[in-house]
Parts: structure tokens; sequence; C-alpha cells
């Protein structure tokens, strides 16, 4: 899952951010209304955490503008107005969801993956092919009934290709999804976790590599 957080409030936006890397998730922070309109045009995302008092253009313009671009990437309205009228406008606008600040971690990762699964591409709670079975919510694999344990990294590739259902998925791809914007599109990265990802899901092999394409499950 690759999310976008746009809060302006840096050290929140941050542990935040920290936080949902551990969930295995890709993330990228801005912290005004400006950037965060930018990014989402620029990048594929599944979510965007979206404070509603951002500065330079307001979350609820923010929002309107997402929206009329019918953007397939859901919204999660953060806030420190939990009453029901602020509730109600945020969602008037266009947002998915609405989570009052402050808020306990382990449900915004809940709502974050509910979300997910209602993108136009929506997938099972829990993924299976090829004998491999992963629970994104749990994040645990197990291949053939046998646990496999996985970096966070391994975990988010292995998810991806899970996604495709089949489809050869470019090593790009790869890097939109798995990594955040960070990453350099010349790194090895990919080769060497799908090279490690093999070794731990174990024999035979089931991580094809189509040349000149990407990576098939």
């Amino acid at each position: 899952m690759r999310v976008l957080i746009a809060e302006d409030e840096r050290v929140l936006a941050d542990v935040v951010a920290d936080g949902l890397r551990r969930e295995t998730m890709a993330v990228d922070v801005v912290y005004d209304g400006d950037a965060a309109l930018e990014r989402a045009m620029t990048n594929d995302y599944d979510v965007i955490v979206l404070d509603r008092d951002l500065p330079a253009v307001h979350g609820d313009e923010v929002c309107r503008r997402l929206v009329a671009e019918r953007l397939p990437a859901r919204i999660i309205m953060l806030t420190a107005a939990g009453d029901l009228r602020s509730k109600v406008e945020g969602l008037t606008l266009g947002a998915d969801d609405y989570l009052p600040k402050p808020f306990d971690f382990p449900e915004l990762v809940a709502r974050l993956r509910a979300l997910a699964r209602r993108t136009p591409l929506a997938v099972p709670p829990v993924l299976a092919r090829a004998g491999i079975t992963l629970d994104p919510a749990r994040r645990e694999v197990f291949r053939e009934g046998r646990y496999v344990s996985l970096s966070p990294k391994e975990f988010a590739v292995l998810e991806v290709l899970l996604r495709a259902n089949g489809n050869v998925v470019s090593a790009e791809d790869l890097l939109e999804k798995a990594w955040d914007e960070n990453i350099s599109y010349f790194t090895n990265s990919v080769r060497v976790t799908v090279m490690t990802l093999r070794k731990k899901l174990g024999a035979p092999a089931v991580i094809e590599t189509v040349t000149g394409s990407g990576y098939r499950l």
C-alpha cells in the first residue's frame, strides 16, 4: 500500500509515517496543501491522509480538487474538530473517512487498510496464490502452512506481486508501490529484495523473472 500523509504538524507527520513504514506501507510526507496537491497529482496513492487545517492551500480545498480530478486514491481526513457537524462537512467534501485527533495509531492503520480494500482494484483481506497466503492486517505469510518470516520490504514486495494476480510487475512498478519517493530508480534494491524473498519462500521457486519485463508470481 502506498500512502501520502499531508500534515503540517511535522513531528506528528513523521512519527505516523515511521509507524506506517513499520506496517510495510510505502509512505510519502508533505507539510502543506500545495505540496499535497502536487504529490497527489504526480504519484499513484492508495490512500491520502489529509489534515483538514493545512497551510498554503486549506485541506478542504485540497480535498475538493482531488475529488474533482477523480483520482482513485481514498481520502481520510484528520482534524482536531471531532464534532458531528465537522465530520459531516468533511465527508460532504468527498472524504471517504474522518478521524479526529488525538487518535490511536492501531485505529488509523485499520482504517487505512479498510480504505485500501475499497479502491477500484480492491483486494481481499487475505491474499493467496501458488500455495502462499499473506495477511496484510496480521503481517503474516505462510507457504503451504509453513510460517515465513519476512522483513517489511520483502513483505511489501510479496504483497504487490500477489495483488497482481499472476500478471507481470515491472521493477519500476515495484519501486513505485513498495518504496517511497526517496528511492533512486537506478538502485538494485528490487533485485536484491526479490532474491532474498525467493530464498525465504523456499523451493520450488514461485517468483519468476520475466526478462526485460519484471517479475511474476
